[in-house]
């Protein structure tokens, strides 16, 4: 092929409405994952401080550590488990920013995603409670997943506190979507 007919297949290719906003669209969903995470951090602490002093036994992530990684008993490994524990947290908090980043806002008369970027000022008050709510969902999503297959099938444990297990990923929930929800307007000026 020569260089004219190179050229001439390029300049014919017709425009589409994602040429140029594939960048910027990258660089929205970055912040809205970025976001996630620093939601999952929070999250997971809340999670992990109503967790600790309630069941008075590390989270199940000492399970995981003990079986596929160091062996011995859960309780030989608090500070593994507490970081694992944390790392899930934060994958966790970032994948749910990503599931929802093209959502619609509970008011249905807009048609922008509500964890738009483009728009500045607080958040309205339906995003925080749309957010928050799939925050809830999430986090019953991710308690029962746990004690299914994380804990019945992969490791053959069940939950050493089931309601408190239950409990602790409802706080988790609640807590990210809170977090997401409240985070997706920049500040006036900024």
């Amino acid at each position: 092929m020569n260089r004219e007919s190179t050229a001439f297949a390029e300049e014919s290719r017709p425009e589409t409405a994602s040429d140029g906003a594939t960048a910027p669209r990258r660089s929205a969903v970055a912040g809205r994952v970025r976001r996630g995470i620093e939601g999952g951090a929070l999250a997971t602490l809340v999670m992990t401080v109503y967790r600790l002093p309630v069941t008075r036994s590390l989270p199940p992530s000492a399970e995981f550590w003990t079986t596929f990684v160091a062996g011995g008993r859960p309780g030989d490994h608090p500070l593994a488990a507490l970081v694992l524990h944390f790392a899930y947290g934060l994958g966790a908090g970032g994948l749910f920013a990503a599931l929802i980043s093209d959502r619609a806002s509970l008011d249905r008369e807009r048609t922008r995603s509500f964890l738009d970027d483009s728009v500045s000022g607080p958040p309205d008050r339906s995003d925080e409670v749309t957010a928050t709510m799939a925050g809830l969902l999430y986090g019953v999503a991710l308690s029962a997943v746990g004690e299914r297959f994380v804990l019945g099938r992969l490791l053959g444990t069940e939950p050493d506190d089931r309601f408190a297990f239950h409990v602790g990923h409802v706080l988790y929930g609640i807590t990210l979507g809170a977090w997401v929800g409240t985070r997706t307007r920049r500040e006036k000026g900024k």
